[in-house]
């Protein structure tokens, strides 16, 4: 079986999770054959962005996504080439309609990314910088999963995530700001509202 490349853009990971969505139901197995094995970027990716839509409501699928991110994010950092997750991750599954319908809400989101990522501020996207985005993920990651009964904060630490990605995807180093700019304020809101 030949291996697919890597998406290169938004548009075309959501490409692939349309194809994937095609079956009755999804498996993560079939996602990742759909998006590639060194799909690094996009396997972080496509749960945060998932987590941001309706699909985040099913219990137990910001658990699944959190898990996959870490997986994701831990591997990446020590350098492996292909992406690696335990069997009973790759057996979840999720109606092939819910997961259409999700790809469809994020399509007009993902389309203005897509125009506006540009390579630049380059320095934000190399070692060791390159890590810091990583440890932040990790954390909120970390986090997550204390707090699936409140699918609107989720969400949002989902969102951040999705901005680290977005970043690794495109190299554009403005997303690593706006990463940093959004958790930034999401902690002193925790911390003002404790």
């Amino acid at each position: 079986m030949t291996e697919r490349p890597a998406p290169a853009h938004l548009s075309s990971i959501l490409d692939s999770l349309d194809r994937a969505a095609e079956r009755q139901t999804v498996t993560v197995r079939q996602i990742l054959h759909e998006l590639g094995e060194t799909s690094f970027a996009p396997l972080l990716l496509v749960p945060a962005l998932l987590l941001v839509s309706p699909l985040s409501g099913i219990p137990g699928v910001p658990t699944i996504g959190t898990i996959i991110m870490s997986l994701t994010v831990v591997q990446s950092m020590v350098g492996k080439r292909h992406i690696w997750l335990p069997e009973f991750l790759l057996r979840r599954q999720v109606p092939g309609h819910r997961l259409s319908k999700s790809v469809g809400w994020i399509r007009k989101p993902a389309a203005w990314i897509d125009r506006h990522t540009h390579r630049r501020l380059g320095w934000l996207t190399r070692w060791p910088l390159k890590l810091i985005p990583l440890l932040i993920a990790l954390a909120i990651c970390a986090v997550l999963p204390l707090l699936e009964i409140l699918p609107f904060v989720t969400s949002t630490g989902a969102f951040a995530i999705s901005l680290f990605s977005v970043r690794i995807l495109a190299r554009d180093g403005l997303f690593v700001l706006a990463g940093f700019a959004f958790t930034g304020t999401l902690a002193g809101l925790a911390v003002w509202l404790v």
